[in-house]
């Protein structure tokens, strides 16, 4: 008998609430550290971006360890016959973290306010650290011979990028269909996806014998695509977007 998933609920909320814990947690020693970086001394720069990285490499390893057993977890609730180990991801590279962490205080020794330099930073670790988790979900697709397709599953407070992704449904196998040349201000870290800072999006896979099914707020977001932006070459997110901002019960956040 055929099973549905969706964005939201189930699994999907399981996910969010694993994924908010492990950023309470990353938050809260990330900002243990703040004192490391001195704005009058710019050697501070090292020691802080060496407690940084350990603290990524940390949190990415159980973000990824997270996300291969909810891939299992879901696989085998699927009722999916055979086994399949989940692989966690690769951490990122040591030089994307330390490039990372450069640009968010970069502004620091020019007189910029150290506070948006943590903010900025905040934003870079979580989003290296969620990405570990969701490149396992989606390379375990792309592994799994019993896995058809991910879908993205969106936060009702998510930007109009991330509701656009999300409202298409499970149909995401390659990099052009994941929305890698979507939009620039996007990072593709994991290869098929962008996600930007501070994202809480969740990637759900569907096995062979599911069938996946658009939350309500995602089919909404559907249906605004298509009566106000769809057939807009060039023109679409904008279009979406404008539609979001008037139609959507759920505000877009300050980044669109």
């Amino acid at each position: 008998m055929a099973t549905r998933v969706s964005d939201s609920g189930g699994a999907a909320d399981r996910q969010r609430r694993v994924q908010a814990a492990l950023v309470r947690f990353l938050l809260r020693d990330l900002r243990a550290l703040r004192a490391l970086l001195v704005p009058s001394r710019p050697a501070s720069a090292g020691d802080w971006i060496a407690a940084v990285g350990s603290l990524v490499d940390q949190y990415s390893t159980a973000s990824a360890a997270a996300a291969a057993t909810s891939y299992e977890e879901q696989r085998a609730a699927a009722g999916v016959r055979g086994r399949f180990t989940a692989e966690p991801a690769p951490a990122p590279p040591g030089e994307q973290v330390e490039a990372t962490l450069r640009w968010a205080a970069s502004d620091v020794w020019g007189g910029g306010d150290v506070a948006t330099a943590h903010t900025r930073a905040e934003g870079a670790v979580e989003r290296l650290v969620l990405n570990r988790g969701r490149d396992t979900m989606q390379r375990a697709v792309r592994r799994d011979r019993e896995a058809v397709a991910w879908a993205r599953g969106a936060a009702l407070g998510a930007c109009s990028f991330c509701k656009l992704t999300a409202s298409r449904g499970a149909v995401y196998e390659s990099a052009g269909t994941a929305g890698r040349e979507a939009d620039a201000r996007f990072e593709g870290d994991t290869g098929e996806a962008k996600y930007h800072n501070f994202c809480h999006c969740v990637i759900i896979p569907v096995f062979r014998g599911q069938t996946f099914q658009l939350s309500p707020q995602a089919a909404e977001w559907d249906r605004l695509y298509r009566e106000y932006a769809q057939g807009h070459p060039g023109e679409q997110l904008r279009l979406f977007r404008r539609a979001l901002a008037e139609h959507d019960s759920n505000p877009l956040p300050g980044l669109n």
